[in-house]
């Protein structure tokens, strides 16, 4: 497997190896030992299944708060999306900088987002499902998120119809949301 680091500390991109034949391919999307190998070292408690059927739905830009925050594996089985992260971290030299990503079925990429980081994705193919690992249980009280379309960050989408909840079109600013996230330059 490869692992590609990015410009926001703490963010990897994860190349599996894929095996592939006349019948189809192989991979390990997970595995515990080469995640560990390659400074990855987390406790994966709970796996998450969405599905959205529509190109241009965004889902995001969402986050867990301390002492609940979530660092997430994000892949995808079926389809396409655009994942992108934003650095919430207080002090970091990349704080409010974001990064996206296309992670497909075809490409079978995946995502490390570490704690300290809001996440989002927007599909670009219909019938996508994305499965995610977290290493915290979902908390209703630490649940938070920033706005998708904050001009501060001018996060640029693969599309400008959009998809949304109720709810992810009411997170606040980057600037005036809930964060209690702070560097640590380890």
């Amino acid at each position: 497997m490869e692992i590609v680091e990015s410009k926001l500390a703490g963010v990897k991109l994860v190349k599996p190896k894929v095996f592939g034949d006349h019948r189809g391919f192989f991979m390990e999307s997970y595995n515990e030992k080469a995640f560990l190998e390659a400074g990855i070292d987390m406790n994966f408690i709970q796996d998450n299944h969405s599905l959205s059927v529509e190109a241009g739905v965004l889902r995001g830009m969402h986050y867990q708060t301390n002492p609940k925050a979530q660092t997430k594996l994000i892949r995808v089985a079926t389809g396409a999306i655009y994942d992108v992260v934003v650095d919430m971290r207080k002090g970091s030299p990349t704080y409010g900088e974001w990064e996206g990503y296309i992670l497909s079925e075809a490409n079978k990429h995946q995502l490390l987002v570490p704690q300290g980081f809001a996440h989002g994705f927007c599909t670009i193919t219909e019938n996508v499902n994305v499965l995610y690992k977290v290493d915290q249980l979902y908390s209703p009280e630490n649940d938070a998120g920033i706005a998708y379309d904050d001009p501060d960050l001018n996060i640029t989408w693969p599309t400008d119809k959009l998809i949304l909840s109720d709810k992810d079109t009411k997170h606040p600013r980057l600037k005036d949301a809930e964060n209690n996230f702070v560097w640590e330059n380890k």
